[in-house]
């Protein structure tokens, strides 16, 4: 039995969130703004803190900065029980700004300061990838190097390719490498049928999944051709912030897949969790535990009969 059940590599940070009214910058030189915070943020950072909150025995590895916002990281990890081991980053920890509007909806400035031929050592990651039922790989660079280890021991994997074009090569080595796959409709408007079925045709993955917001999810696996719907779920509270909804999503989806459950569960469970992520401000602040998860993938109760 694997040690761990989802190995996230990659992708830890820290959001500062700025709320505003609209976003677009304004014609003035300063404008005030409800108070500014920091959180420990990036798509590693949430897809782990998910998992675990989802009762997943995770482990969570990546470069992380000898400075103030590498504490601040190190302390959300503390505080939540997150197991987390790190190489020190010689450039420090990557940080983003996220402009978030009345909405929810955001605006991410991120700062992309590992250079771009830095690694992890393969002496750091490998005894964990063997040790590990599922790897998920963020798209950050420094995980370029793992994909021919994790298919060699034969861990399942993953990847979120964000808003992809769906040409940038960056993203597409992740693409082609990982079993399972997600991204952002935002990045490829009117082509994510076109570019799911590029993966599927090009890659190895086993499905993709195109999250579109409140415009629900797409579902494509290589059971069928036909790229199926899903539904955005009500959180049954206030959207307040979409910061880290995606990463959610993926926290979700992973907890059933490796359930065994179905894949039409694994994706409602996937817009439950990324629904719930909305309903507080700042980065992976509400995290869904397996409670409320349940209660969202209940079947409604039938309504009562009629004389």
């Amino acid at each position: 039995m694997p040690e761990y059940d989802v190995l996230v590599v990659g992708g830890a940070g820290v959001d500062t969130i700025v709320r505003v009214e609209r976003l677009e910058l304004p014609d003035a030189d300063s404008v005030q703004v409800p108070p500014v915070s920091d959180h420990a943020g990036h798509t590693g950072t949430g897809v782990a803190l998910g998992c675990h909150t989802l009762g997943l025995r995770t482990k969570f590895a990546d470069f992380l900065g000898d400075d103030p916002q590498g504490e601040l990281v190190l302390a959300a990890c503390r505080r939540h029980g997150l197991d987390f081991s790190h190489v020190t980053a010689p450039a420090g920890t990557p940080r983003g700004v996220n402009l978030v509007d009345a909405a929810g909806r955001r605006l991410s400035f991120y700062d992309a300061r590992h250079p771009a031929d830095l690694r992890l050592p393969r002496e750091f990651w490998l005894p964990l990838v063997e040790r590990s039922r599922h790897v998920h790989l963020s798209i950050t660079g420094v995980t370029r190097d793992l994909f021919p280890d994790i298919h060699r021991l034969g861990p399942t994997c993953s990847t979120d390719l964000h808003a992809w074009d769906g040409v940038n090569p960056h993203h597409r080595h992740y693409a082609l490498g990982a079993d399972l796959v997600f991204l952002s409709a935002a990045g490829c408007r009117g082509r994510h049928e076109e570019v799911m079925r590029a993966v599927l045709a090009e890659g190895r993955a086993e499905l993709v999944v195109a999250t579109a917001g409140a415009d629900g999810s797409y579902l494509l696996t290589r059971e069928g051709d036909e790229v199926r719907h899903f539904p955005a779920t009500d959180p049954g509270r206030p959207v307040v912030d979409s910061n880290g909804a995606g990463d959610a999503f993926v926290s979700g989806f992973l907890s059933r897949r490796l359930a065994g459950r179905p894949v039409e569960e694994c994706m409602r469970a996937g817009a439950a969790a990324g629904a719930w992520a909305c309903t507080a401000a700042g980065t992976h602040t509400a995290l869904i535990g397996p409670d409320r998860l349940a209660a969202a993938l209940a079947p409604a109760p039938a309504a009562p009969a009629t004389a």
